[in-house]
């Protein structure tokens, strides 16, 4: 009778541990800790992903999220403006992400990331139909948690600024 109840109960933590697995959106967003919600703002705009405790998003704009055993985003649907939906694919090294495709209205675009020594991304490079594109990032800001909150980027000569909101669970 112990060996039988010691086998469920070997059984019960394996399953309790494996529903506990740890999602690595908070990662595939840039971002490390327990991080509750980011808001992002660019060119004006704001998009607010938020996250579960165990690092999962929760966003109305992303759907068919994808995972390996170890909880890292291979895959997940967009939601863009005006209707359009976009199907991203994530490609890892050493907990994170190094690349994403997708085809945006039948064009394949391929994003490829370096990062500085802070972890942050140094510089994202774009192939859309082979035509390569190099966005850098500089002037990164960072808040008590070690998170970026502002950087800035040029692009086909426009200079542009990003800042994020970051709320954490405590």
């Amino acid at each position: 009778m112990k060996k039988v109840m010691m086998m469920m109960a070997m059984l019960a933590v394996s399953f309790a541990m494996q529903a506990q697995s740890k999602f690595h959106d908070v990662e595939a967003n840039e971002a490390t800790g327990p991080v509750k919600s980011i808001t992002t703002n660019m060119m004006g705009r704001d998009v607010t992903v938020n996250f579960t405790k165990e690092g999962k998003m929760q966003s109305e704009s992303i759907t068919d999220a994808k995972y390996d055993a170890d909880g890292y985003l291979l895959s997940a649907k967009r939601e863009m403006m005006q209707g359009q939906s976009v199907e991203m694919k994530y490609k890892w090294e050493n907990g994170r992400i190094v690349s994403q495709s997708m085809n945006m209205m039948g064009n394949d675009v391929e994003m490829k990331l370096t990062y500085n020594d802070k972890g942050a991304i140094d510089a994202q490079t774009m192939n859309m139909g082979g035509q390569e594109m190099s966005i850098p990032f500089t002037d990164y800001k960072y808040d008590d948690r070690g998170n970026w909150i502002s950087r800035k980027s040029s692009m086909m000569g426009r200079d542009m600024e990003q800042t994020r909101k970051i709320e954490y669970y405590e």
